[in-house]
């Protein structure tokens, strides 16, 4: 699962207004929730795109800071979708992802990307730090 946060200055609840009506407009209907630190996150067990076969998200409140988005797709085998004959549903499947992440976000790929690294060298301990 991975969590993402806004732009500065903006806030989840003002982008997407009605997170359900956008995780069925971008991934498919939701057939139910599932508990990921104490929220509800939406689950939509059989996505309207054939390369995605779960989508699980929804918006994690952190009481004192920001709300994140929290998104996790898992994927069918590459093999098996283009076997299938939805070749295209490949390109698609990134396009409805980064879309949906824009525009939650406020941030296109490149600065998610950014944010992501920042944080993770933030979480880094030095070696030579007990």
């Amino acid at each position: 699962m991975r969590e993402y946060k806004m732009r500065r200055g903006e806030y989840l609840e003002d982008r997407i207004e009605d997170m359900e009506a956008t995780v069925e407009e971008y991934f498919g209907p939701i057939s139910g929730t599932e508990a990921y630190n104490d929220t509800e996150l939406y689950v939509v067990e059989d996505p309207d795109n054939p390369v995605f076969s779960k989508v699980t998200v929804g918006t994690v409140e952190y009481g004192s800071k920001k709300d994140k988005l929290a998104l996790d797709i898992e994927e069918r085998p590459a093999e098996k979708v283009i076997a299938e004959g939805h070749v295209e549903a490949a390109e698609d499947a990134v396009a409805v992802k980064n879309d949906f992440l824009e525009s939650a976000t406020g941030r296109d790929a490149k600065s998610r990307r950014e944010s992501m690294k920042r944080s993770v060298e933030d979480d880094e301990v030095p070696d030579d730090v007990a």
